[in-house]
């Protein structure tokens, strides 16, 4: 375990990865649209010296919002406002490739990751929602081979753009009048099957560089982009035994990419529930599901394997079902698997599913949940978690007032933050603009690099 450090990140699921949170006595239900309430939890973080905060995102007016908050404020724009109330915590902001352009979404984040002194990531998504599909003029879902080939595109021309200045580029010499070395801001001149964008980006580029690229699908397709662009991962892992496959399985395809796969950092997506005893900590879990809709987690278990509610025996097995081709694949397999693996009936698939968010939980003590922790960081099938607490703000208080401090005894997990940037929370190269790098090799390398998006 020489050399590596324990991430941790908090995905602010409005008000906690239980559908039923809301309801929860110290929980504010119109604070899925107060900015203040992701401020809050943005400090508590930063007061565990957590890497990051990250906001997922849909837009669309999606799930069943009859019955539970959901992901409403544009993420920049949130982040932006949690970047003027912190000073350390990294953010990472969602934003689909499906329905944004790379120069404008380019800008955006560049912008953000300046204003905010180099703490910012992009999560690269692709997005399957149908209702998402027909607020940009589309009848349907696009296939999902063709969202992951404008995906990686898409990032290759972005990680351009960020990289069209050389660092020195702005001279701002006011004796000689000079302001920009133009010979050092570069045109891209992409042209593709998706994009046609000339450059350059009229952003600099900030303290770290350009901004952390994440990425978080589980598809096979999914992992293919990972392998090829993402420096941080946001997995789905409910075994050590699946954890570690997927790590090794990443880690070689990105060296078959070109790059040493090594640096990569892989952070299983973690619910919790915590208690001062089990007990305490079941009966917490008891209270959330018992203020659950009672159809929501049926709806939910169905809409994940794309069939009709009324089609599945709640006591029997699960029925077989063809992997959707054009739907969410990470969590229909994660669902499949688990009921594969423990022979769980319907009804045991909606406890464990159909409240929170398909990602594994645990429900135990604060030792309970630092034990689980140091077990898979040890064993090497995680470098961090992406934490869901199951209230929040609460939830995530009790994880950094207890669990925290025991992964600190245990010499897992920073007692201060040493660095300012992402990059450097997570202990990530600052990369160079490959257009500085180009002046230094042959005309021929430098062209590859420039279109293979290194």
């Amino acid at each position: 375990m020489a050399g590596r450090t324990l991430h941790l990140n908090v995905n602010i699921l409005n008000a906690g990865f239980y559908s039923s949170a809301w309801r929860m006595p110290s929980s504010d239900p119109s604070a899925f649209a107060a900015v203040d309430h992701y401020v809050r939890i943005a400090q508590i973080a930063e007061r565990g010296t957590f890497d990051a905060v990250f906001l997922a995102d849909v837009p669309a007016f999606s799930d069943r919002p009859e019955y539970r908050p959901f992901q409403a404020l544009e993420p920049t724009i949130v982040l932006a406002r949690v970047a003027a109330a912190t000073d350390r915590i990294g953010l990472i902001g969602t934003a689909s490739t499906t329905y944004n352009d790379p120069y404008n979404l380019a800008r955006r984040f560049a912008s953000l990751d300046i204003a905010s002194g180099g703490r910012v990531g992009w999560n690269i998504v692709t997005t399957a929602d149908p209702s998402a599909s027909r607020n940009f003029g589309f009848d349907d879902v696009t296939a999902h081979a063709t969202r992951y080939a404008r995906a990686g595109e898409f990032a290759e021309v972005v990680k351009a753009l960020w990289d069209s200045w050389e660092d020195d580029a702005l001279v701002g010499d006011k004796a000689t009048g000079r302001f920009i070395d133009t010979s050092k801001v570069h045109a891209i001149d992409h042209k593709g099957p998706f994009f046609d964008v000339k450059g350059p980006l009229n952003v600099p580029r900030s303290v770290q560089g350009r901004p952390v690229l994440v990425q978080a699908g589980g598809s096979r397709d999914g992992q293919a982009l990972a392998a090829r662009h993402a420096e941080a991962i946001f997995s789905v892992a409910h075994t050590l035994e699946e954890a570690l496959a997927f790590a090794t399985a990443i880690r070689t395809e990105a060296r078959a990419c070109g790059r040493s796969g090594d640096d990569i950092v892989i952070l299983p997506g973690l619910g919790t529930i915590i208690g001062s005893t089990q007990a305490e900590a079941r009966r917490r879990e008891e209270e959330l599901w018992s203020l659950m809709p009672g159809d929501y987690g049926l709806r939910r278990v169905a809409g994940l394997l794309k069939v009709d509610p009324a089609s599945l025996d709640l006591d029997g097995p699960l029925p077989g079902t063809a992997l959707p081709t054009d739907g969410m694949q990470t969590f229909f397999q994660a669902l499949v698997g688990a009921a594969q693996r423990d022979g769980l009936t319907v009804r045991q698939l909606i406890r464990k599913f159909g409240g929170s968010t398909g990602h594994r939980v645990i429900v135990g003590t604060p030792e309970q949940v630092a034990d689980d922790i140091e077990a898979w960081f040890r064993a090497g099938a995680a470098d961090g978690f992406n934490l869901m607490p199951d209230v929040l703000p609460e939830g995530l208080e009790v994880f950094v007032d207890h669990v925290v401090p025991l992964l600190r005894r245990r010499g897992l997990f920073r007692h201060g933050y040493t660095g300012r940037t992402l990059r450097e929370h997570f202990g990530l190269d600052r990369p160079e603009s490959r257009y500085a790098q180009s002046r230094y090799a042959p005309a021929s390398a430098a062209s590859s690099r420039v279109a293979s998006g290194a």
